[in-house]
Parts: structure tokens; C-alpha cells; sequence
């Protein structure tokens, strides 16, 4: 368990997608390349399964903002996407409507 106050330590924001790549390392990773608001992030996200690049350029999703970056092989990742699976299930979390990227979720 968590307490409240832990949780909120995750800045929690919508993001676009502007672009996505196959990580030139992973099978399984895509390279996307995201706007926050104002700010502009390279994120690393095991969706390349479940998603093609073309369903994944111009969607909004929520992020981790705040997440200290990593280096997943080889490329650095400055945050991390949220999304669902159970089973064979799997779905990137968007919010149901449009809404200005760099919202907070909350």
C-alpha cells in the first residue's frame, strides 16, 4: 500500500503523440516523441505489439511527467505512458475527449 501523499508525488499529464519510431534495439519498444504543454519529451514504450506508427501519431495519452529518466537499450526514455492489459488485453489510457496536452489528470 501507498499513502495518498505518495501517490500524488506522480505528475500525472496528457500528452500528444508527434511522433513514433521502432527502437532500433527492441522488437517490442517504440521511440515516441511527445509534447507536454509547452515541453517536448522522448519517451520509450512497449506498445509496438498493439500499435502501428500511424495509430500512434496525433493521440493524446497519459504520462508519468515526472519520472527520472532512464536508459532503456540504449535510448533514454524522460517519462512513461500508462496504459491497460489483462491477458491478450492491452490499451494505451486516453482521455475519452480532446483536451489541451500538459492537463493534469487527476
Amino acid at each position: 500500500m501507498i499513502t495518498l501523499e505518495e501517490f500524488k508525488k506522480a505528475e500525472l499529464r496528457i500528452a500528444e503523440i508527434e511522433d513514433a519510431a521502432p527502437h532500433p534495439n527492441a522488437d517490442r519498444l517504440y521511440v515516441l516523441k511527445i509534447k507536454v504543454g509547452e515541453e517536448r519529451k522522448q519517451i520509450v514504450a512497449g506498445i509496438r505489439l498493439h500499435y502501428g506508427i500511424d495509430e500512434l501519431k496525433g493521440k493524446q495519452i497519459v504520462v508519468v511527467n515526472n519520472l527520472e529518466p532512464v536508459v532503456l537499450r540504449g535510448v533514454e526514455s524522460q517519462g512513461m505512458l500508462l496504459a491497460a492489459s489483462l491477458g491478450d488485453e492491452f490499451a494505451v489510457l486516453t482521455p475519452d475527449r480532446r483536451i489541451s496536452d500538459g492537463a493534469a489528470v487527476k
